[in-house]
């Protein structure tokens, strides 16, 4: 059985779900009128949404660029795609906001074709139907550059570390300089291992700035206790950071208009968790700049806050065989955009909602995800016409769900308590997101926008009708 955290406004249950039924043995049946084949159905579909990980020599365990080395994984392709594990794309498609730059999930009726294609008995179908094939990518290549945005400006490599076969748990905090002579804003990041083996030993890679006579770049428009000393919550939030990648993570892409800027004698602090993977392997991080072009810079900052989802920081305590409950609470001191969310937990992390508790007491649901997978920490980047916008005393609250019992296929002992802690046995909870201030005139011109374009739609619907 797989277990299964459902969030529904404040109604919280644990359903267990079983066991999908077992398909038609998968031969190479011929096609028949009406059925799906791999040349004709499958393969664009592939070809669109798989095959940047999927192929030779990268990260996926398999290839699914010929139907000779999709079709023995038929089955366990339907099983992950119906349950929309894949591709990673884990946010629930029933609350919150529904608009994506980079959605790289399957529509219904995608889903819908590969499953009558696997209950058929996955025929290969007429090998002429067989789109163009698609350009392989370079060995760990940049997603930006998959995803069509040009090679990087800048890329910036951490020193190496090389982890034992066999070791605890290592935090390497190196730094790197920036080789610049100018300021220069940016305009999206990206960060990945330095090579292929290294994903096995790099849990996240956090790339933070040590500024150089910069104020403006630290954040000041959160806040996570009451009037007064700031809390170890506060410190963190402002210190300014370029990127925080975990597993799975793709960029970041800066809002039109928004984005980082650093300037001449900057450094990047290193903060990277690495695991043992029972060999022994050499690697780090490198982050990869886009900058915005010389006469086109943004005239608005974007910070990089680590929403949490504890009520306070460094306390977590889930018992043995358990399913559990935290919450932790943010003010917004100033009018916020938020242009992203990427949930971030350790093994036992199962479910996140953010939702704002608005000045007048409404609630409003950003995002959930209710089935997460601790190997695909994905990066939810808001379309700029959906990306959720709050006046200034605005409550983010982040609810988090711990699955620690035997149900969860990534826990390693339901028979231990599990404390907050930054080793991958640890456990933690962190709603990322790049968030922009607004003055109380840009706030209120961007709201009355959005409820013209509403109108405008909402005509335009009814004419149609």
């Amino acid at each position: 059985m797989v277990g299964r955290v459902l969030v529904r406004g404040l109604n919280v249950g644990l359903v267990a779900i079983g066991a999908l039924a077992g398909t038609a043995s998968v031969s190479a049946a011929q096609s028949t009128p009406g059925t799906a084949t791999f040349s004709k159905d499958v393969a664009p579909i592939f070809q669109s949404r798989c095959q940047s990980c999927h192929q030779p020599n990268s990260i996926a365990p398999m290839s699914l660029i010929t139907y000779k080395e999709a079709r023995p994984w038929a089955r366990s392709i339907k099983d992950r795609v119906m349950r929309r594990q894949m591709p990673p794309w884990h946010i629930d498609k029933s609350v919150g906001v529904q608009h994506f730059k980079n959605d790289m999930s399957l529509s219904d009726a995608q889903i819908e074709t590969i499953v009558r294609w696997v209950d058929a008995g996955a025929p290969e179908g007429d090998p002429r139907d067989l789109p163009p094939p698609k350009k392989l990518l370079a060995e760990n290549m940049w997603q930006g550059v998959t995803d069509g945005f040009g090679e990087p400006d800048l890329v910036i490599k951490s020193p190496d570390y090389t982890m034992p076969a066999k070791h605890q748990d290592v935090w390497f905090r190196p730094m790197s300089d920036i080789p610049i002579s100018e300021p220069r804003w940016v305009k999206m990041v990206e960060i990945r291992p330095s090579n292929l083996a290294s994903r096995k030993i790099l849990h996240h890679s956090i790339a933070y700035l040590v500024l150089n006579d910069d104020p403006d770049a630290v954040n000041t428009g959160t806040a996570n206790g009451p009037t007064g000393p700031l809390t170890r919550e506060d410190l963190v939030n402002r210190r300014p950071q370029l990127m925080e990648w975990a597993i799975g993570k793709g960029y970041d892409l800066f809002r039109e208009g928004t984005g980082k800027l650093i300037v001449p004698g900057e450094k990047i602090s290193w903060d990277q968790h690495l695991h043992a993977a029972g060999e022994e392997i050499t690697g780090g991080s490198e982050i990869a700049l886009w900058f915005y072009p010389k006469g086109q810079e943004p005239k608005k900052r974007s910070y990089l806050i680590g929403f949490t989802g504890l009520r306070t920081r460094g306390f977590l305590d889930i018992p043995p065989n358990s399913i559990s409950h935290t919450e932790g609470f943010t003010v917004l001191k100033e009018n916020t955009l938020i242009t992203n969310f990427q949930p971030h937990f350790h093994l036992r992390g199962k479910a996140m909602r953010v939702e704002a508790i608005k000045p007048d007491g409404s609630r409003e649901i950003i995002s959930y995800v209710g089935d997460f997978n601790f190997n695909w920490m994905t990066n939810y980047i808001y379309e700029d016409d959906a990306a959720p916008v709050f006046p200034k005393g605005t409550v983010i609250q982040v609810s988090a769900w711990y699955d620690n019992t035997k149900n969860n296929p990534f826990n390693p002992d339901p028979d231990q308590w599990v404390g907050y802690g930054d080793r991958t046995v640890d456990e933690m909870a962190h709603a990322w997101m790049n968030v922009v201030y607004l003055t109380d005139d840009e706030y209120n011109a961007l709201v009355a926008e959005r409820k013209a374009k509403a109108s405008t739609s909402t005509a335009e619907r009814n004419d149609q009708q």
